[in-house]
């Protein structure tokens, strides 16, 4: 892949209003942080807040030197004006903003050509660094991978991206393009973290055949694993978190405090123990959150950690266990 990336990118999806209001302020001010901690890979999409996450990183990127930063959106959705908006807000797909706008399914050329282009304008770039098919099994996978794939590498066939990828919450999706398509990198969002192991199984093995980079998101789960102590009103899948999955997530911080390390830090670096990991993506709208993960990732972690883990079965991983 041409795309350099850093060990850590900023997800902005927070920065389009998922799951509650955040104003300007705060997001730029998340923003801020981010930039000042030395972050320089940061992902967006149309999807995150009707196209407010894009014009917020927009409005912030403005005066910012374009070769030192990369940026990654999403196609996949068209956004179109909503005839049945009457004041109501985005909060069925998980987004506080008005719902003035509709999300309309296109992998087809035309669509993901006029997405870039409404993504852009929303931005205010003349160009992103990586575009991904964001979601197609949400809606038509066969449809999706079949049209949306080629699409997108007509488009970096005429300069207009630098790499392309799918961008899914599914391993199985997630394999299936890396195997139908010519792709240089696949975001995994929730898949392959120190709780759930389950693209190890498939999509890594075909990333390791293919020359795949993996671009690993939501390592915290939904923010189950961002404190060390995992509580039962903490998130998971963008849901509530089942007892089952609880336990082990304490688990995992119990076995972490053994060896003097915290759950956040063992979860944001363990995908980057995989050299097919070429970048972490951490989501928030907190700048202090910002500045005190960019820290975790420097810390020490001891091999034995990694070695209890998988000793106690509670880390199924090639890489660990090798």
């Amino acid at each position: 892949m041409s795309v350099e990336l850093p060990r850590l990118g900023l997800g902005a999806a927070p920065l389009g209003n998922l799951y509650k209001e955040i104003d300007d302020d705060r997001a730029f001010a998340t923003l801020d942080a981010a930039w000042d901690a030395g972050i320089r890979y940061f992902d967006t999409a149309p999807h995150y807040g009707l196209g407010l996450s894009e014009q917020r990183l927009g409005r912030f990127l403005r005066d910012k030197p374009r070769d030192e930063y990369v940026v990654s959106t999403k196609v996949g959705r068209l956004l179109e004006p909503n005839p049945a908006h009457a004041g109501g807000r985005d909060l069925d797909n998980g987004f506080d903003v008005p719902d003035s706008l509709v999300r309309r399914f296109d992998p087809t050329l035309t669509g993901v050509r006029r997405s870039l282009e409404d993504s852009l304008e929303r931005l205010g770039l003349d160009r992103v660094d990586i575009l991904f098919l964001h979601d197609p099994d949400v809606y038509d996978l066969d449809w999706g991978l079949s049209e949306g794939l080629p699409a997108l590498a007509t488009l970096r066939g005429e300069g207009l991206v630098d790499a392309i990828g799918v961008g899914v919450n599914d391993s199985a999706a997630a394999t299936r393009a890396v195997v139908e398509g010519d792709l240089d990198v696949v975001m995994i969002a929730g898949r392959y973290t120190l709780l759930e192991q389950t693209a190890a199984a498939d999509l890594l093995p075909a990333c390791a055949e293919r020359g795949v980079r993996i671009v690993d998101a939501a390592v915290f789960n939904s923010g189950l694993l961002a404190t060390s102590d995992p509580g039962a009103g903490a998130r998971y899948n963008y849901g509530d978190v089942p007892d089952d999955i609880l336990e082990r997530a304490r688990a995992l911080a119990r076995v972490c405090t053994e060896f003097g390390v915290e759950l956040p830090t063992a979860a944001l670096q363990f995908p980057l123990r995989n050299p097919l990991v070429a970048t972490v993506v951490m989501g928030t709208a907190n700048p202090a959150s910002v500045a005190e993960n960019v820290a975790r990732m420097s810390l020490p972690i001891p091999d034995e950690l990694w070695r209890a883990l998988v000793d106690r079965e509670l880390v199924s991983d090639p890489v660990l266990s090798s």
